[in-house]
């Protein structure tokens, strides 16, 4: 599993080098993509192969058999660490089913080098990932997000960048933020400050490079006064039945004042 970069091309290791320069074949998400950094680094010809979401369970028997049969098989992403918000957990999950050894070989990941560089409070996070596209499903995730007391990263595509600050501000409120664009790239830009101030400056400029957003955790206040265990019940009971059905069974499962957990269903059901 080797880690390539997410912009600039020096930030590729020494061992990443040595290991695609050395593999038998490289699965790569994008061979057309791959080949370019193959050849910058001189691993280039070599048998290549396309890994991703479309045919990843098709390649699954060939890629096994070719490791069982003692090859070395490098896996590469578009860009960044293999499997982050990117296809290979099935090849993955294959391999060490047929008793193959998988090496991480660590290196760029657009997640930990946004984090480097965010003024937020953000030793506590959740990784999310692309939230989902249409507007309704993405509200959904983001309510559910919006209850935990962690910073969240989100990873967004230019195109969407605007109705998923939109969203974000109409469900998590006016909260901090960071954007990072094209990180490592000729243009990158990192931009910090609220939402709604994030949107204004957006709004009048063109779509473009993939986005890391970082939001600020939201701080638990003295009217959430359930557990987190009491809070997690609760959001699953919400989804299919009401507050107060929801509320009702979560204080007899925990114990907890059904009053404060009748408050904070109110405050979660979505509209």
């Amino acid at each position: 599993m080797v880690a390539t970069p997410i912009g600039h091309l020096a930030d590729i290791t020494l061992r990443a080098v040595e290991i695609l320069r050395a593999a038998d074949l490289v699965a790569a998400e994008d061979t057309r993509r791959s080949r370019a950094l193959l050849t910058h680094i001189d691993a280039f010809p070599k048998p290549l192969v396309s890994v991703n979401e479309h045919n990843e369970r098709r390649r699954i028997r060939e890629l096994t058999a070719k490791l069982s049969d003692g090859a070395s098989v490098a896996l590469i992403s578009d860009a960044g660490t293999p499997l982050i918000s990117d296809p290979g957990h099935l090849l993955v999950k294959a391999a060490f089913e047929a008793g193959c050894k998988v090496v991480p070989i660590p290196g760029p990941s657009a997640l930990v080098t946004a984090l480097s560089v965010c003024p937020l409070a953000s030793e506590r996070f959740v990784f999310e990932g692309f939230l989902p596209s249409r507007g309704e499903a993405r509200r959904k995730r983001l309510r559910e997000l919006d209850s935990m007391t962690l910073s969240i990263v989100l990873y967004e595509a230019p195109h969407r960048l605007l109705a998923a600050l939109d969203d974000l501000l109409a469900v998590m409120g006016d909260r901090r933020v960071m954007v990072g664009r094209e990180l490592t790239k000729m243009h990158e830009q990192v931009r910090s400050g609220r939402l709604s101030e994030m949107r204004e400056q957006f709004a009048g400029e063109a779509p473009r490079g993939e986005l890391v957003l970082i939001v600020e955790r939201r701080e638990r206040t003295t009217e959430q006064s359930i557990s987190d265990s009491a809070e997690r019940l609760l959001q699953v009971l919400l989804a299919e039945l009401s507050p107060s059905q929801s509320a009702r069974l979560v204080a007899a499962a925990t114990g907890e004042s059904r009053g404060a957990i009748y408050k904070r269903a109110l405050a979660s059901k979505p509209s």
